[in-house]
Formats: C-alpha cells, structure tokens, sequence
C-alpha cells in the first residue's frame, strides 16, 4: 500500500533496562502504519552499560554530561548509519532522569549532532513541549499503539503493555478515528518492570538480566513485601502519570536479606502485580493485553501476568507485532507526526492540557533553510 505523503522514517530507542539501541524503519503517513522494514540493534558494552548508570538522576548542566551525550550520539550514528533509505530519523535518546512534577526531563543525546552526521532531518526533544503544556512527558509511544490497533483491525477495546526498565500500559478504543480524539486513549506508566531486575541481576551475579526468568523461577515471592510494595500512594493516583526509573530508590533495600533466587522472584512478581494494578483505571476491562519489551520473555512474569488480570495476555507477536522494535517504530511514527504538524500526546496519554505536538526539528547545515 503506497501513499503519496508516505514516508520511510527510522526511529531510535534505548531505554532504561539498558540493553541497547533499537532502530527501525516505517512507512508511514502520519496516520496509518504502511508497511514495517529493516531493523537493527547495537548492544550496550558493560563499560556504556556502567557509563550510563552512572548518569541516572543527572541533568543536562550536570558534569560529565557532555561525555556521556557524545557516547550516546556516536554509538547512534553507528547503528543508524546501517540505513540508507530514511527520509527523517526519529531519536529519542537516553533517558537519565524524568521529574514531572518539577516540569523536568532529561533525555541525553543531542539530535543536531546526529542530523550533521547522518544527512539527513533528526526529530528529537519530543518530551519538553509536552511539559511544558502540564503534561507528563510520558509515556509517548500510545499514538502508535493508536495506529498499531488499527492496523490490527481490533474492534473492541485493548490494551498494550511495555514492560521496559519502567512498565507502561496503554488502553486503545480502537473505534474512535483519532488518537487525539476524547476517549481514544489512556496511558500511564505502571510501575517498575526489568530495571530492578536487572540492577539485582548485576549486583549479585555480575550479569544483565535474569534470562529467560530463570532465577526467579527458583525462588518464592515474599508476597508481604509485594503487598508493602504496593502501597506506595503512586498506585493510588488516577492516571496520566509517570516514574522516573529511579522512583522507587528503597527497592532493592526491600529484598536485600533475601537469597538471589527470592530477591529476584519477588522483584518479578512486584512488576507483574504493578501491571495488574494498573487495569483498574481502564475506562472498561480490555479485551486482551498485548506484551511488549523484554519482559514478555520473562516467562515467569508471563506467567504471573495470565494469573493477575482478569483478559487474556499475550506476547505481542501474537498480533503480528515487533515485541523488540515496537518504541523504536513507535518514535519512527511519531517523529512523521511531528514533521507533519500533528499531535504527539493529549489529555489521554500524559495529561495536556490540549494536544501537543512534540519534538524538535534538526537540519542538516546543507539543508537548512
């Protein structure tokens, strides 16, 4: 299917699990998604991985940033300098720190830089304009799970579920024509997902993640420290709102006198049960939650999800989805948005005041005007 308007944009996506950069290629006016191509991922070092958790909680004037920013920048050029057909580059950049109720994000990584280097137009800073008209900043990717619904054919309501370093859940009523539209959309990030998995994982037993949640499947949940874990007044505010991956700094202290195996299995089930909970503020139960980012290869938070909501959880290849490239085609998507003068986040995904559109255009000097 061709559109005259269609463009191949290439998006960009690290997150705060730290795994790597995803980048992918999407045809797209705009509106609908219109064909998906190439993908790619380049893997964080464990020296980048450590260089960029020692960035966590800084902001743009902090020292060492302007290190960190080149980092993160080269090794974006070098995977995104694989595609030679992007017409625009969407590029999110690295999160460090996200304080919503301050009005302040930070998103390391400078998409000028990228635009010189790859020639060709860079989105970027898609969060600041959103802050600015008193919305969260996050999560941004519901406009494209917007798009993503309609590509299924979904009829009824349902729900996407990004289980990152943070988890985020997004609710589409698939019969509404656009996602700025009253209704269309509601989103929220939920709770911690894989990063404190993960800092365990490297803490205790100098590796990346629990692969295939293979120690947690060892270990049993300390359902009382779930249940505490829950308390926290965030599980109790209405929706939009957001974490910073940081938010909830006393989590690993929680399960420290724990063994691995329990600390782990309890860390596992406290992502799940977060998710779970966040069902609740859906307008009307989903018809089926569909899983993406690198929990939904954790099978016993898989399994934990099937056993907590009340509809059917699936991988997001079930719908014929990209689990692994989904945020990178969903800034991909939102960045043709931004190019096109349409909105990016409303009331719905992050609590505008009025939709926004976000993002920042970067020329390269040959084609600026």
């Amino acid at each position: 299917m061709l559109k005259q308007d269609a463009i191949w944009s290439l998006g960009a996506m690290t997150g705060t699990s730290l795994d790597g950069i995803d980048a992918a290629l999407i045809q797209t006016d705009g509106h609908e998604i219109l064909e998906f191509g190439k993908t790619a991922y380049r893997p964080w070092s464990d020296e980048e991985r450590a260089t960029i958790a020692s960035g966590f909680g800084h902001w743009h004037d902090d020292p060492g940033m302007e290190d960190l920013s080149e980092m993160i920048e080269t090794a974006h050029a070098e995977v995104l300098s694989q595609f030679g057909d992007a017409e625009l580059i969407g590029f999110h950049g690295q999160t460090l720190a996200h304080d919503p109720d301050n009005g302040r994000t930070h998103q390391c990584g400078n998409g000028q830089v990228l635009a010189e280097v790859l020639k060709t137009p860079v989105i970027w800073d898609f969060r600041t304009a959103d802050m600015e008209m008193g919305g969260q900043g996050a999560p941004l990717a519901p406009f494209f799970h917007f798009a993503c619904a309609k590509l299924i054919e979904a009829e009824k309501p349902l729900a996407f579920l990004n289980l990152g370093g943070v988890g985020n859940l997004t609710w589409v009523d698939p019969s509404k024509d656009r996602p700025e539209e009253d209704g269309a959309l509601l989103a929220f990030d939920t709770g911690p997902a894989n990063a404190p998995i993960n800092d365990l994982m490297y803490s205790r037993r100098g590796l990346a993640f629990d692969e295939d949640g293979a120690l947690a499947s060892e270990g049993e949940v300390d359902e009382g420290l779930v249940e505490d874990f829950l308390q926290y007044d965030y599980f109790f505010r209405e929706p939009p709102k957001s974490l910073d991956r940081n938010d909830f700094p006393n989590l690993l202290e929680m399960v420290e006198t724990l063994e691995d195996a329990d600390a782990c299995a309890t860390l596992t089930a406290i992502a799940a049960a977060s998710a779970a909970r966040g069902l609740r503020h859906c307008p009307v139960m989903p018809e089926g939650v569909y899983v993406t980012g690198g929990g939904r290869k954790n099978p016993m938070l898989m399994s934990l999800l099937a056993i907590l909501m009340d509809c059917p959880v699936a991988p997001i290849e079930d719908a014929g989805l990209d689990g692994d490239m989904l945020e990178a085609q969903a800034f991909a998507y939102l960045a043709v948005r931004v190019r096109k003068g349409l909105p990016t986040s409303a009331a719905g995904t992050t609590g505008t005041h009025t939709p926004v559109v976000g993002g920042r255009l970067a020329k390269p000097s040959e084609n600026r005007d």
